[in-house]
């Protein structure tokens, strides 16, 4: 199974703190770094810019009013990649003021980084900062505060910004809708990205609502004891069927889907955590359930890009669909 980590004279463009990565891979640091340690430990410390290009590319023309987007650092050596061709109205993020974000809405040094990196060619960032303050589930169930950070340097990609708290007593990753239906804040490429980015108070304001509002959905979750047909509705609708069943391809993935269902239940009975008095048997132990076994336990081989699946692909819309059916419930 392939990582998918930037790869740069043999080393890969992520820090992380505390354990291992699953792929063993990576600039280990001691303690959360600062915006500028990041930025180095990670390797993300250079620019994009937008370079003129004509010519044909990939049998496409490229027009005169085209732009490539290069690191700045690789112009006129061999190892200079195009990661997209974009133009003139695209406005690039760069990576410093990806981190720049984050000091400026809760204020110099209070933001404290957890992990960064690269993807693919190196156009493919994320950053994960923790913010001040935790939720309190039982008094005891603690859930530390945190943001993910996405951008994309090829051109498509916008700036996305989604709540991913942290379960400290068995880490899941519990990835959350910002407002309403979305599950994300996303910002695209365009002229006014940085005076939307620079709205401190307004984004600020989201952030505070959004984790009063989680703090009072995961105690309420924990409120909530679920009977046996409870338990199983419930990761029935986090697992739904296909509605076409007379194929094979169906029938395997029912098969599959089954398995999601119950090993998820076991994690709901024995995952870290859930045993606790007064978390037992609750919604937010099925919920936990579904996050630890996605996290930690589900047989990822033919995932090639594991962090994408986690943070971003499919294993995150299986969280925040579990987050979703919870709502539903209490």
């Amino acid at each position: 199974m392939a990582h998918n980590l930037h790869m740069e004279n043999e080393k890969a463009s992520m820090f992380y703190v505390g354990s291992k990565p699953w792929h063993n891979l990576g600039t280990k640091l001691d303690a959360p770094a600062t915006a500028a340690e990041a930025l180095v430990a990670a390797n993300l410390n250079w620019k994009v810019v937008k370079v003129p290009m004509f010519g044909i590319i990939n049998s496409s023309v490229i027009g005169s009013d085209k732009y490539g987007i290069v690191r700045e650092d690789k112009i006129g050596k061999s190892e200079c990649e195009i990661f997209g061709v974009v133009t003139d109205a695209y406005t690039p993020l760069q990576n410093t003021e990806a981190f720049d974000f984050f000091d400026n809405i809760v204020g110099q040094g209070e933001a404290i980084y957890h992990t960064a990196g690269a993807l693919g060619k190196g156009d493919k960032i994320w950053i994960l900062a923790k913010l001040p303050g935790e939720i309190k589930v039982k008094e005891k169930d603690i859930v530390n505060k945190f943001l993910l950070l996405s951008n994309g340097h090829d051109g498509n990609t916008s700036v996305q910004i989604k709540f991913t708290p942290i379960r400290v007593v068995c880490q899941n990753t519990l990835n959350m809708a910002l407002s309403g239906g979305d599950k994300t804040l996303s910002i695209p490429h365009q002229k006014n990205l940085h005076s939307k980015l620079s709205s401190v108070a307004d984004i600020l304001g989201i952030i505070k609502a959004k984790y009063y509002d989680l703090e009072t959905l995961f105690i309420n979750m924990a409120e909530k004891t679920l009977n046996a047909d409870e338990v199983t509705d419930y990761f029935n609708a986090v697992f739904p069927l296909p509605t076409k069943l007379n194929t094979e391809a169906a029938e395997k993935e029912s098969r599959q889907i089954e398995k999601l269902r119950s090993e998820s239940q076991v994690y709901f009975l024995k995952g870290k955590g859930n045993e606790q008095e007064g978390i037992k048997g609750t919604l937010w132990a099925a919920y936990n359930g579904v996050t630890e076994y996605i996290d930690y336990h589900k047989n990822l081989r033919q995932t090639t890009d594991r962090t994408k699946y986690l943070l971003f692909g499919a294993g995150s819309d299986i969280k925040e669909r579990a987050m979703e059916v919870a709502k539903g419930l209490v």
